[in-house]
């Protein structure tokens, strides 16, 4: 609202975008995919908050930077703008494809404790982007962005290996 005001009385060129959850490379281990991949990476099962029935709509990385470019190129100074690439998937089935893909039974996983306050859905309507600025994610195979996201980890364990030991300390603090 205050990007918008500025817009209005200021004369600020600005566009606002929202986007869906991401995976990709380089994301912090603390975040529900890469967290998935490294903790079977280190021999440990992957947690699952509450059923895992939480809805999430998954985009590529480099899809949110390139709807991100589009706006910018073509957006309209003052609109709203929704990143999304239709990707919508539980956590339970992220973590389940997870397992799969890393060759292990889908269903070696723990349940625990959901979060407080833990939204069900997360949904994005990339609509207007799509047809007023012709943005289309590239990454609509979200198995095979996936299993790049899996090789990533597995071949970049100097770049997330010391932030894990810190972020799982802190989950264990909280109890998760």
């Amino acid at each position: 609202m205050l990007v918008r005001a500025w817009v209005r009385s200021f004369g600020v060129q600005a566009t606002i975008s929202n986007c869906s959850n991401n995976y990709g490379p380089y994301q912090h281990v603390e975040k529900f995919i890469p967290r998935q991949i490294t903790e079977i990476l280190e021999g440990r099962k992957p947690k699952l908050y509450g059923s895992g029935e939480n809805v999430r709509d998954w985009i590529h990385t480099e899809d949110h930077s390139s709807g991100v470019l589009t706006i910018l190129e073509k957006g309209k100074n003052g609109e709203t703008y929704l990143i999304g690439a239709e990707g919508e998937k539980s956590n339970k089935e992220v973590l389940e494809l997870i397992l799969e893909l890393m060759g292990k039974d889908p269903s070696d996983y723990e349940h625990v404790s959901d979060r407080p306050g833990h939204d069900i859905r997360y949904a994005i309507d990339a609509s207007k982007l799509k047809n007023e600025l012709g943005w289309q994610p590239k990454y609509t195979d979200f198995r095979a962005g996936l299993k790049d996201v899996i090789d990533w980890y597995k071949n970049n364990k100097a770049w997330w290996k010391a932030q894990k030991a810190e972020t799982e300390a802190r989950y264990k603090e909280m109890g998760r």
